[in-house]
């Protein structure tokens, strides 16, 4: 098994409610808007040049409305600019594409990734995150599409898609992720933050089958990844993981998904790094679909340890966030 070494590299649903948003009030001082075309109909040409036009220290939200096309980029949004907004006009996410094809074996991990935040409060919406470094063509590597190191992160109507390791939530962050779409083929949700999926399409695109999640989750938390009311999708019929405990302690839960063929179904867990799945807290809770079933190596929550397994359970934390509403 393939160790990971994280490397901190410096390198539509716009008008759904509030409480489906999962909103957080900005501070009080005054918003700003920037504009992004690379056809230059804006004022900046790339999504890096807006960020770096934000004030450090900002103090308020600061929305960068992104013109439909495609911005072969690679995007570090720093820890000193809290509140930044990454919004595509386009009429859909896959009309604003923000890509790069970066490998780890030659960037590092986070030097891969084709956005970088580093800051808190950060939220993207209906635009797409891409990393199209293509791993059976040029040799297996770590190539993210996007990493959180920020703490409460929300994204809406995304796209987040790679081969391996595609989104990585990290440096214990929470993310809440709604009505998205995220693709790869190996470990392609992973990290040791806590993450709510909401109502997302989650994909495994390799023909042979590979890993979906594979979290790091700290033994002092009780909250890794739950992938809720959503559905995994991929072309082979029971080759697919669940996922697998890049730490000892890994917790990842599927609450009310619908698990297609492609998941394996007598076994959908299994070991990594020496770590192993018995010990990890994989957990299943009133799934659905060909892919889900139950048996000795598939731990159903009951109804009285699913209360929780919500939502609001995962990114509380101890400020009380409740972008799920």
């Amino acid at each position: 098994m393939r160790s990971r070494r994280i490397v901190l590299s410096m390198a539509a649903l716009v008008a759904a409610p509030v409480a489906v948003l999962g909103v957080t009030a900005a501070p009080s001082a005054a918003a700003i808007t920037l504009t992004v075309a690379s056809d230059g109909t804006a004022t900046y040409r790339t999504v890096q040049a807006a960020v770096n036009a934000v004030p450090s220290g900002n103090s308020s939200r600061a929305t960068i409305t992104i013109k439909a096309g495609t911005y072969r980029e690679s995007v570090v949004i720093p820890a000193d600019k809290p509140w930044i907004t990454l919004e595509g006009l386009g009429s859909t996410a896959a009309a604003t594409v923000i890509v790069n094809n970066k490998p780890a074996s030659t960037a590092g991990t986070t030097g891969s990734a084709t956005v970088y935040v580093q800051s808190k409060e950060f939220y993207a919406k209906n635009l797409t995150f891409s990393n199209d470094y293509d791993e059976a063509a040029n040799g297996s590597s770590q190539a993210l599409a996007l990493a959180l190191y920020g703490d409460r992160a929300r994204l809406g109507n995304v796209r987040v898609i790679a081969d391996q390791d595609t989104l990585l939530i990290y440096n214990k962050a929470r993310a809440y992720i709604w009505s998205s779409y995220i693709e790869g083929t190996v470990d392609f949700i992973y990290g040791n933050g806590a993450a709510v999926f909401y109502a997302c399409t989650i994909h495994e695109k390799r023909s042979t089958g590979g890993y979906i999640t594979a979290a790091n989750t700290e033994a002092s938390s009780p909250y890794g990844f739950l992938i809720y009311k959503s559905t995994i999708t991929g072309v082979p019929a029971d080759l697919t993981y669940l996922g697998r405990p890049w730490g000892a302690s890994a917790q990842v839960t599927y609450r009310e998904s619908n698990l297609s063929s492609t998941i394996r179904v007598a076994q959908p867990w299994t070991d990594m790094s020496g770590n192993s799945w018995k010990n990890a807290r994989f957990y299943e809770y009133k799934n659905t679909g060909a892919g889900a079933t139950t048996n000795s190596n598939r731990r159903q929550l009951t109804d009285a340890e699913a209360a929780n397994y919500t939502p609001q359970k995962y990114l509380a934390g101890s400020d009380g966030w409740n972008p799920a509403g």
